[in-house]
């Protein structure tokens, strides 16, 4: 397995397959490169050499403390720095903000996609965020990983009965072992705001997705994001949630990141 080493001495693993012009995939919360991003990868690289990676904390990386957004904007400008020039960058959810950050300072980031990137905030009251902020950073720092976990799956809408049977499952040590960058997610969601002078300074061609069987709130976020970049285009799927068929997902990277 390559690996990358990080400014801060983090190992960052990664994975490139195929060939052709270079992408990067970008995770969102509770993700490694071995989840939902594995189908996109296998669909796009007859077309592109796809850079997929394990975000700092998760898989086989490593962590350094204390966390900032800034070290995990360096994880990725290295990636993107053995991808090569005029990379292609597509990040799912949470991991959109990361994305969008990283391209307002790396100057090898040619295009990006965003798919449903949660602002929040833009679309509602904030106090539910603030709660969620409070609520997880106090269980992090009791040790409490799986309630954790849960806190979080009860913020993004799974009913309780669902995570019940979830945390009785073989997958949930998974989860635990890296409930920690939860936190990390949500300080890179910037309080559930779109950063509005960080989308001020990515002027690459960007284009912001979302699925037409998502929620309506996160279609709001993803348009009010979509609004705060100056080059962006918004386009809805049809059929789609904020889980979209690889099938469904992979000819619209094509054809955007060509």
């Amino acid at each position: 397995m390559p690996t990358l080493t990080s400014a801060d001495g983090t190992t960052i693993a990664y994975e490139s397959n195929g060939s052709g012009p270079p992408i990067v995939l970008v995770d969102g919360a509770l993700c490694d490169r071995r989840g939902p991003m594995r189908p996109v990868a296998e669909r796009l690289r007859d077309r592109f050499t796809v850079h997929t990676y394990d975000r700092r904390g998760r898989g086989e990386s490593t962590d350094t403390l204390p966390y900032s957004v800034d070290r995990e904007i360096e994880d990725l400008r290295g990636l993107v720095e053995i991808a090569g020039a005029d990379v292609g960058v597509y990040a799912m959810s949470s991991g959109g903000a990361l994305a969008m950050a990283t391209a307002a300072v790396e100057p090898r980031i040619g295009r990006i996609v965003l798919y449903e990137p949660p602002f929040m905030a833009e679309v509602g009251d904030d106090a539910p965020l603030k709660a969620y902020t409070a609520e997880l950073d106090a269980l992090l720092a009791a040790g409490r990983r799986g309630d954790a976990v849960a806190r979080f799956m009860t913020h993004v809408g799974i009913p309780d009965p669902v995570i019940a049977g979830m945390r009785s499952g073989p997958g949930w040590p998974a989860f635990e072992a890296i409930a920690p960058t939860l936190a990390y997610d949500d300080a890179l969601l910037n309080g559930g705001r779109v950063p509005r002078d960080v989308a001020a300074s990515v002027t690459v061609p960007a284009l912001v997705l979302s699925g037409g069987d998502s929620p309506v709130a996160l279609q709001q976020a993803a348009k009010a994001t979509a609004q705060a970049l100056p080059t962006a285009e918004f386009r809805l799927l049809d059929g789609q949630t904020h889980d979209p068929d690889p099938d469904v997902l992979a000819p619209v990277l094509a054809g955007f990141l060509t």
